[in-house]
């Protein structure tokens, strides 16, 4: 930052930095921290903006777990996973995890396989198998949810 700021200025622009999206606290603080806030000042900034609601990290986890898995097709582990580098308590994650139905969540992952499928190389159906379930894996599916759709698509 080249130019200094008051309290209040870097108040209003870390409101408005939170108006624009949903964030947490972890990534207000990166901000706050790119802008060279000194540590104090930004534990008041996201004190002040928590109590304003600007920031909700209950409301946070709910959108994030949305987006990844409408969007970037996350499961369920994946999501958990970076909910917990950002800080995130596991009660908020827990909340947020529930808002997936668990229909949706197997057609998704049934989705995803079936278009693995169409370019998968493979001389085995066991080969087959392991590629698929490795591939669910990487994208954060539970071992259960993984073998069960599997199991519904060889019908």
């Amino acid at each position: 930052m080249g130019k200094e700021y008051t309290f209040d200025e870097l108040l209003h622009k870390a409101a408005s930095y939170c108006s624009i999206a949903e964030h947490c606290v972890s990534e207000v603080n990166d901000k706050l921290q790119k802008w060279n806030v000194p540590a104090e000042q930004r534990e008041e900034i996201i004190n002040r903006l928590i109590a304003a609601g600007f920031i909700n990290e209950g409301r946070y986890a709910k959108a994030f777990v949305t987006d990844k898995f409408r969007f970037n097709k996350w499961g369920k582990t994946k999501i958990t996973l970076a909910l917990k580098t950002k800080g995130i308590s596991t009660e908020d994650i827990s909340h947020a995890i529930e808002l997936i139905d668990e229909g949706e969540y197997d057609e998704m992952l049934a989705t995803i396989l079936k278009s693995k499928l169409v370019g998968l190389k493979y001389e085995y159906e066991y080969e087959k198998q392991g590629k698929l379930f490795r591939f669910a894996q990487s994208r954060g599916f539970e071992p259960n949810v993984i073998e069960r759709v599997l199991r519904n698509l060889e019908k």
